[in-house]
């Protein structure tokens, strides 16, 4: 596999929107037991309707350890679906996968940004975390793709969202984090992001979710869902810990503009519940030391907007809630060429996260 001492930038290649084709979809297969409950059983089930509601729009490569992969297989009965080979620590494969970039003649290559777990031994989710520090790489080499590596630069997939026509939203509770770039101010971060995405414009939000273990990943509070157009989690209620987050975001927001030079359109997306597990949830996950602590005093940060795009449909979570059939509708309404697909998503949440952080999507070659 050939890893470049350029920029995608400098060699004509750009991160395109999560909206443009796709030639499939990323993911890992769940089993660490110090985060997935009762074995990872649950989440197991819950990542193989994932991967089976993806599969009915385009092809799903999911990414499962030697131990497991005689059970992945049979779970996961669908010819759309392809399983290799990977060790990996756990299953946030947004977030240790390769960014896709595409340059005008067809070609594929992929951004593998340096990973520390989420803030390394200053808030990290778990440690060691070597293996999946590895994934964009084996990704990449898997697919034939050439790869830039981001040494010393730590950034997750999560953290970040692009319109494919030069602007980038991001959070600064994460990006600006001690735990992740500590040695690099604010220009220096948007300096790596312009050459290793092609972007233009930063919109920078103060916060992401509240509670949210990633620091604040943009991707689970406000995403874009067209070019001048956004998604963002929305509470009225002035009792959530949300509210100022929201209030925040929103007037950054109205007061900004991309690198086309338009005001955005906010749309809102309800905040489910407040979600708590249960205590019998919390006692399915091994205690392991340096591992993330389970407890049902914790709000979890449930989010309609951690949904994924895919061919012709939209793959969101749903949480037996009373905003779920709303949520469905803002969707369908937002999205009308695409076909919505709800997958329940509490298990997924029970681990830190949803269905986009579970899932990477590998552009297909434009230009050809």
């Amino acid at each position: 596999m050939t890893t470049l001492n350029t920029t995608p930038r400098a060699d004509g290649f750009h991160m395109p929107a999560e909206w443009a084709p796709h030639s499939q979809t990323w993911m890992v297969w769940p089993e660490r037991p110090d985060n997935w409950r009762n074995g990872g059983k649950p989440a197991q089930a819950a990542f193989a309707a994932v991967a089976k509601a993806i599969a009915q729009f385009e092809p799903v490569t999911i990414c499962v350890s030697a131990a497991q992969y005689e059970n992945a297989r049979a779970r996961l009965d669908d010819a759309n679906i392809r399983l290799v080979e990977i060790t990996t620590d756990d299953a946030w494969v947004r977030d240790t996968g390769p960014t896709f970039v595409t340059n005008a003649s067809g070609e594929v290559r992929g951004v593998d940004w340096a990973f520390n777990a989420w803030g390394g031994f200053d808030g990290g989710l778990y440690w060691p975390w070597l293996r999946d520090d590895q994934v964009a790489r084996k990704i990449l080499e898997i697919e034939g793709c050439k790869r830039y590596r981001t040494e010393g630069f730590v950034l997750e997939g999560g953290s970040i969202h692009v319109d494919g026509e030069g602007t980038l939203i991001t959070t600064e509770e994460c990006l600006l984090n001690k735990n992740r770039n500590p040695h690099l101010s604010r220009e220096e971060i948007e300096a790596v992001l312009r050459e290793h995405l092609a972007i233009d414009t930063v919109i920078w939000l103060p916060d992401g979710l509240y509670n949210d273990e990633t620091d604040g990943h943009v991707d689970n509070f406000c995403c874009y869902v067209r070019p001048g157009e956004v998604l963002l989690a929305w509470t009225d209620d002035q009792n959530d810990p949300n509210y100022p987050r929201c209030q925040a975001a929103m007037r950054v927001l109205e007061s900004a503009r991309d690198a086309k030079g338009r005001q955005l359109t906010v749309h809102k997306m309800p905040i489910p519940g407040p979600i708590h597990a249960t205590a019998e949830e919390c006692a399915g996950v091994d205690i392991v030391d340096g591992s993330q602590e389970r407890s049902p005093e914790v709000r979890l940060a449930g989010s309609y907007v951690n949904f994924l795009i895919v061919n012709g449909g939209i793959v969101a979570p749903s949480f037996d809630d009373p905003k779920d059939e709303e949520a469905r509708a803002i969707l369908q309404r937002i999205f009308p060429e695409h076909r919505v697909v709800m997958v329940p998503g509490r298990e997924i949440l029970l681990g830190g996260g949803n269905i986009h952080c579970i899932t990477q999507q590998q552009p297909a070659p434009q230009g050809r």
